[in-house]
């Protein structure tokens, strides 16, 4: 067995026998698959969700003791599936990790504080200015008008997923100057 063969060797204990047709599939979906995931994951996700793919689909064939009409269409949705659940978590960890901005919040009453203060948003400043135009007026509408990215899309003639991507693009772009360690 090759080592980085992800399918298990057939005299594993946890192995069992498969329809020969899924080996076939998975080596016929796994270059398409991957190439959906390697544009919308990280790359040291992208193996782990095209398994998970596969895991889901023998799931319900083991469940349904048929085989699915197009098990191509069914790993398509399953892999949008993936992408946008992974999407959510990632939201609500970031929801957590959140630092407000405020200077007075972040300062307090020391001054050593309120010079790293002013310092941090000084830094923030500059990096918003170095944004595209749009992009950082929509980022800002967002951020700190509070509108949501339909009323941002209604209002600039845009469809909501071209808003999701001017703020994706704004906080890779804030993330990256602000801390270019991570």
């Amino acid at each position: 067995m090759k080592r980085d063969d992800p399918l298990p060797p057939e005299d594993w204990l946890g192995y069992r026998a498969q329809p020969a047709g899924i080996d076939a599939l998975y080596r016929a979906e796994l270059p398409r698959l991957s190439r959906f995931f390697a544009r919308r994951v990280a790359a040291d996700d992208v193996l782990d969700m095209v398994h998970e793919a596969f895991r889901r689909l023998l799931r319900v064939t083991s469940e349904q003791k048929t085989p699915l009409d197009c098990p191509e269409a069914y790993l398509s949705q399953v892999a949008g599936n993936l992408v946008r659940d992974q999407h959510r978590r990632g939201l609500s960890r970031s929801y957590d990790r959140h630092i407000a901005f405020d200077e007075e919040e972040m300062a307090g009453f020391e001054p050593l504080g309120q010079l790293e203060s002013r310092d941090a948003i000084a830094k923030v400043d500059a990096a918003l200015l170095e944004l595209p135009t749009k992009t950082r007026e929509i980022f800002l509408l967002h951020r700190k008008g509070g509108h949501s990215y339909a009323e941002i899309a209604a209002a600039r003639g845009l469809s909501v997923k071209a808003v999701e991507k001017h703020i994706a693009k704004a906080l890779f772009e804030l993330r990256r100057r602000l801390r270019p360690d991570e």
